[in-house]
């Protein structure tokens, strides 16, 4: 099911490979990682169960601050962000936003254009490297 502003790709790693690779890539790249959120731990610590579940949060300066000086409400979604889910059937999946979609809600217009163009670009690269088969 497609849902507005994300784009969502098949894994053929576990879930753990998949959110690794993700890392690696986002940190070779020279962006920063912010964070790294264990969804799944999180549901055992107060005893229920969750599919393993990630969030990577991570980003550029130099990528989101043009963005953001286009509209500063951008930054409740900046950093980027990426989830790496296991479904109940076992199939692992990538989900990240869509910046062309961010730059479409925040009518971000001409001006960040080329912006939104390369970091979707760069994205989507990432994405198709990290679900890359080995």
């Amino acid at each position: 099911m497609a849902i507005d502003g994300l784009k969502t790709l098949s894994s053929p790693l576990s879930a753990k490979e998949t959110m690794d690779r993700l890392e690696s890539i986002v940190k070779e790249k020279g962006m920063t990682v912010f964070a790294r959120v264990d969804h799944a731990a999180g549901a055992v610590a107060v005893g229920m169960n969750l599919q393993p579940t990630e969030l990577l949060i991570f980003g550029n300066a130099r990528g989101g601050t043009p963005l953001m000086q286009a509209d500063q409400r951008l930054g409740i979604d900046l950093p980027l962000k990426a989830l790496v889910h296991q479904d109940d059937a076992g199939k692992v999946w990538l989900s990240y936003i869509d910046l062309h979609w961010l730059a479409q809600r925040y009518a971000l217009g001409a001006a960040v254009s080329a912006n939104v163009d390369t970091l979707s670009k760069a994205l989507d690269a990432f994405a198709a490297a990290v679900v890359k088969a080995p």
